[in-house]
């Protein structure tokens, strides 16, 4: 038996009338069923197998989990060891200029004033940082400016000053209504049932849209180690939650307050959370047999991916969970703490991505744990809203720190991050999200954005 929500007429009804029959003459004779058509269906044990989020038959892949190492983990540190500098890789980022107001106002006047020469004579400088090394070497690291200066331009140009007037909030998933989180999820199923854009091939709908530009950039976005770090982490992924806000309101009619998830109240217990319920995001089960387990409840209970694991695509398989509650027990206060105590930029963002970030990755595991194609659960934007709660935390400890920037824009040779590196969006939101330089992601109200946490 097939299920059908409505049969209506289609235009060849119409165009089967005859010309010459008055408006109000009853037809004595059926049409023939195939003019109708058929409302797409499946049957009700197609639906129960989940056939019904977005993949045909054959495009959906083996309802078993794959074994945890096909997913890798994400790089890592514990607590005790960011406490201690470890995650920092054997660098001194504080040798890197700063740029902004009150510091360096470009990376030309940085250079003049330790006193090499710039334009046509800009110098090329030691290159210890391109990591060249192989097997048992060691990588370099940075020590001191010439193991940092490379031949880059940058101009910067002047901050706008004060805040955007009425920003939005986003509250604590125990702090939202039961009405709101269920608008927040349903409209997450909605990017699920809608057709791809096409720009993003392979992506199978508008949700893997999101998957795929994460697995495209995500190389470029994240740091290949602690040596060899980049610093745009904590930026690029600032946008892309929010971009992932826009496409919710714009093509799902979400239209409630955006939620954010405190992971620290729930390290080493990520299972009884209660974003992790069967109403909500499905429950958080441990491995089976050394394997990820399907999301089998919940919202998202059947969910297929195309893209992964890593740089894989064509691929259809189930979206996989496998809880570790020893790992999400680093995702807690004392990773929180030793963060905010951090007091440049680039040595709070070591410290967050490879601390409760990677943890919140790993301990969730299985898709989640695979740091390129993790989108894939939907978990992650909520474990990314955490991310970018805390960046604002610390960025709320000193002014300087929402208006100046430094670091590595690069995990090869790492070329300085000035308010002018451009990080990349490919138009995901349309519009709404073009490449922006740093400068317009520094600040959650101004520049591109206005928002900010309910705590």
């Amino acid at each position: 038996m097939k299920l059908s929500i409505a049969l209506c007429a289609t235009a060849a009804t119409a165009a089967s009338l005859p010309a010459s029959a008055p408006a109000h003459t009853a037809r004595e004779e059926g049409i023939l069923l195939s003019e109708f058509g058929q409302t797409e269906s499946i049957t009700p044990e197609e639906a129960e197998s989940g056939a019904d989020l977005g993949f045909t038959l054959s495009q959906r892949g083996n309802q078993e989990g794959w074994p945890l190492e096909t997913f890798g983990q994400v790089h890592h540190v514990t607590p005790a060891d960011a406490w201690a500098g470890k995650d920092l890789g054997g660098n001194n980022f504080s040798v890197l200029p700063v740029f902004g107001p009150g510091h360096n106002s470009n990376l030309q006047a940085w250079l003049d004033k330790i006193g090499h020469k710039g334009g046509n004579d800009l110098h090329h400088f030691k290159d210890h940082l391109r990591h060249k090394g192989h097997g048992h070497h060691h990588h370099h690291v940075i020590e001191k400016v010439e193991d940092y200066i490379e031949n880059v331009h940058s101009v910067l140009e002047a901050r706008d000053a004060g805040d955007c007037a009425n920003p939005n909030v986003r509250f604590e998933w125990d702090d939202y209504s039961a009405s709101d989180k269920q608008a927040f999820v349903g409209a997450i199923q909605c990017l699920i049932k809608r057709p791809a854009s096409g720009r993003f091939s392979p992506s199978k709908n508008r949700y893997e849209d999101l998957v795929r530009l994460h697995q495209s950039y995500a190389p470029n976005i994240h740091s290949r180690s602690t040596s060899q770090q980049t610093h745009k982490f904590l930026l690029w992924h600032r946008y892309f939650v929010w971009a992932f806000e826009q496409i919710l309101r714009d093509e799902c009619g979400f239209n409630r307050a955006m939620p954010w998830w405190d992971e620290k109240k729930w390290s080493g217990r990520f299972a009884q959370s209660t974003v992790f319920t069967s109403q909500y995001f499905g429950t958080l089960p441990g491995p089976t047999n050394g394997r990820g387990t399907c999301i089998n409840n919940g919202a998202f209970a059947g969910l297929q991916s195309n893209l992964g694991p890593a740089q894989t695509i064509n691929n259809p398989h189930c979206v996989q969970r496998a809880v570790n509650e020893q790992i999400t027990a680093q995702t807690g206060t004392d990773a929180y703490n030793t963060c905010l105590g951090r007091t440049s930029y680039p040595d709070f963002h070591s410290c967050v991505e490879f601390t409760f970030h990677a943890q919140g990755h790993n301990g969730i595991g299985a898709t989640m744990a695979d740091s390129i194609a993790s989108p894939g659960d939907p978990i992650f934007f909520m474990h990314h809203l955490y991310v970018d709660y805390v960046f604002r935390k610390w960025q709320l400890g000193n002014l300087s720190r929402r208006t100046t920037i430094s670091g590595c824009a690069s995990n090869d040779g790492c070329p300085p991050l000035t308010l002018d590196t451009v990080l990349y969006m490919n138009n995901i939101c349309g519009s709404k999200c073009p490449d922006l330089p740093v400068r317009d992601v520094l600040r959650t109200l101004q520049g591109h954005f206005c928002y900010k946490y309910n705590y």
